[in-house]
């Protein structure tokens, strides 16, 4: 049976003796979004995504259990689901990923308990970031020796069953790997290339902050999607420009030419508005404004918009500046650091 939860784990509870502790970092995408979702990027040769993973973290653990039941909490939430097997769980309707990855894995005998340092409906891959920390958590568990490159298929395919559609590829990687990355497209699969800059200097640049509005979730993927498949001209050049974007985007990161990945970032704001206009809100264009005249260079939205997470690129001597003004706007600020680590699991001791 599913109930809400008056209090949730804190992150003092993970330093109570466990069996096993997992977590993994959220993201902001710099450039390339949507174009990951297969088929996608297959009609537009060069396609890639480069992002870069932040220390916001999805938080797992599992705790044994010795009745053979499945217990699964939500601190985020505020939602548990327990049950005998795994079809309890899945009637139940509760937590449907969570429960769907636990099935995956076989899960028995376990608390599984998450947490997340992210909003809700955030756009900085939450989700996925949780994701890959249960996966991870749970192949441990199992004893199942897993390669990184499985686990993100089931992370992924789960994904997929649950939401019933398509899922893109990128999001998954950051958490999986940590760091700042391209991810090139094409038919033979996916490769992940590291970006060789100072994530330091990129990381001075940048001012993140929640809107105040979760975003709406899948309000755009699935519908361009279906537009391009069905050949709309307009939507299959916006992607073009992205592809674009992307490439010379990474080519101004690598240079360290800050002022150009902030003119490239202004076009792929420019661009993901052309692609669907619903991917801004007032309150988004004014806290944008409000950046802008504080000295930010370029700013676009995380993930697929529609509220969520903004960020800001603008200089070293100007980013207190914005900070003040986006917070003067109503919006939270997130304090992060670029993320060199991704998916971290360790055992601890079983109560």
């Amino acid at each position: 049976m599913s109930r809400r939860l008056e209090r949730g784990i804190s992150d003092d509870d993970y330093n109570l003796p466990v069996h096993i502790l997992a977590s993994a970092p959220t993201r902001i995408d710099l450039a390339g979004g949507t174009i990951d979702i297969w088929p996608l990027y297959l009609f537009h040769a060069g396609a890639q995504t480069l992002n870069a993973a932040i220390s916001l973290r999805a938080r797992v653990q599992i705790e044994p259990r010795a009745d053979g039941r499945i217990r699964i909490v939500s601190n985020d939430t505020r939602c548990e689901v327990e049950g005998d097997n795994h079809d309890a769980l899945a009637a139940d309707g509760t937590l449907p990923l969570l429960c769907g990855l636990a099935h995956a894995f076989g899960a028995r005998g376990m608390t599984l308990t998450t947490t997340s340092q992210s909003p809700a409906g955030a756009g900085i891959a939450g989700s996925s970031a949780l994701n890959v920390a249960v996966c991870g958590a749970l192949a441990r568990w199992a004893q199942k020796p897993t390669s990184p490159e499985a686990l993100l298929q089931i992370a992924m395919n789960v994904e997929a069953q649950v939401i019933k559609v398509p899922t893109g590829l990128q999001d998954y990687r950051p958490a999986m790997y940590g760091g700042v990355a391209a991810l090139e497209l094409g038919v033979e699969g996916l490769t992940r290339v590291p970006l060789d800059i100072d994530a330091r200097e990129l990381e001075r640049r940048i001012v993140l902050c929640y809107t105040g509005e979760p975003r709406a979730s899948g309000t755009n993927n699935w519908e361009i999607m279906k537009r391009h498949i069905d050949g709309d001209r307009g939507v299959f050049d916006c992607f073009e420009r992205i592809r674009d974007t992307a490439a010379a985007m990474r080519t101004a990161l690598e240079r360290g030419d800050w002022d150009g990945t902030a003119r490239h970032l202004a076009t792929e704001w420019d661009n993901r508005k052309r692609l669907a206009p619903r991917v801004t809100t007032p309150a988004i264009e004014s806290l944008i404004t409000r950046a802008r005249a504080a000295g930010a260079l370029a700013a676009k939205v995380c993930g697929a918009g529609g509220g969520g997470c903004l960020f800001c690129l603008a200089p070293p001597d100007r980013t207190a500046a914005v900070r003040q003004a986006l917070a003067a706007g109503g919006a939270r600020l997130l304090d992060f650091h670029i993320e060199p680590n991704g998916l971290e699991v360790e055992n601890g001791r079983a109560r």
